[in-house]
């Protein structure tokens, strides 16, 4: 009789732990193994089960996290030797456009900034910029630190990798000067109260408040819609995705191409200049 078990799932996290998975990554896989087990209700775990999981799924979440979970779910059937509970992912057409809904555009980063200073908010002034200006993640900022800003070069290991981001002279000028403002000589550049480096929750939470005020959508206005809105300005000057990979740190090409996905009214202007049609 196969039934998760609290046992099961804590073997499951140090399992994860010790493969050295990022921490929001196992966080994700053992949320989304509680969930599936709630749904469980205590029953039997077999194919059959699974599959009707699946189309719960399907019928409330949209594919890309259906895919997300399901991935969750595969690889603790892999740990526990349930081999005969594992099924398919969702065949995902690769998407062509990006939702201008969910888009950030270089507007509405101003209207952002502006209204960070208006309220007086420079560490989320800064910090907006920093991103926009380095492409980094969230999970990355810690890694923007004193001898960061006075080297011009930050390290930056992530998910078992090590890369350098390179931090220009106007922005390290810039952070220079809101350190010398709030008394920072070491550790990172962004810190909460108790001077600990600012985690995603501090920021999302911080973001979220600026909206109104910016007039900008909350759907829009996310950490890593920063790192895009910079991936897609890079692209749009320098055409060069290897190099933009490079510089994000993705280990494939098809991941940076989501980031440089323009949207339909853009596709649609280009269209139009082809000069291919005759009225």
């Amino acid at each position: 009789m196969k039934k998760i078990t609290e046992k099961h799932i804590e073997n499951f996290k140090s399992y994860l732990q010790n493969e050295e998975r990022a921490a929001a990554t196992v966080e994700k896989y053992i949320r989304d193994i509680h969930a599936f087990s709630a749904w469980l209700g205590g029953r039997e775990i077999g194919k059959n089960a699974v599959l009707a999981y699946k189309e719960y799924l399907i019928e409330t979440y949209a594919p890309a996290s259906v895919n997300s979970i399901l991935s969750s779910l595969n690889s603790f059937f892999r740990f526990a030797g349930w081999h005969d509970c594992h099924v398919k992912t969702l065949k995902i057409q690769r998407q062509i456009f990006a939702k201008s809904e969910r888009e950030l555009t270089k507007a509405e980063y101003e209207r952002l900034l502006n209204a960070a200073q208006k309220k007086g908010n420079r560490r989320l002034y800064y910090l907006m910029q920093t991103i926009c200006n380095t492409g980094i993640r969230i999970s990355e900022l810690r890694f923007i630190d004193a001898n960061a800003v006075k080297t011009g070069k930050a390290t930056i290991r992530c998910k078992g990798k090590m890369r350098v981001v390179i931090l220009t002279a106007p922005l390290c000028k810039m952070l220079k000067g809101y350190m010398k403002e709030q008394g920072i000589t070491s550790g990172s550049v962004f810190q909460t109260r108790t001077g600990k480096p600012l985690n995603r929750s501090n920021v999302w939470r911080m973001l979220k408040a600026l909206c109104e005020s910016a007039g900008v959508s909350k759907d829009k206005v996310f950490p890593h819609n920063f790192r895009h809105l910079f991936a897609r300005t890079f692209y749009s000057l320098q055409k060069d995705v290897v190099r933009l990979a490079d510089i994000l740190g993705h280990s494939s090409i098809n991941t940076t191409r989501i980031y440089t996905m323009e949207s339909g009214a853009v596709h649609l202007k280009q269209m139009q200049k082809l000069g291919l049609l005759r009225c």
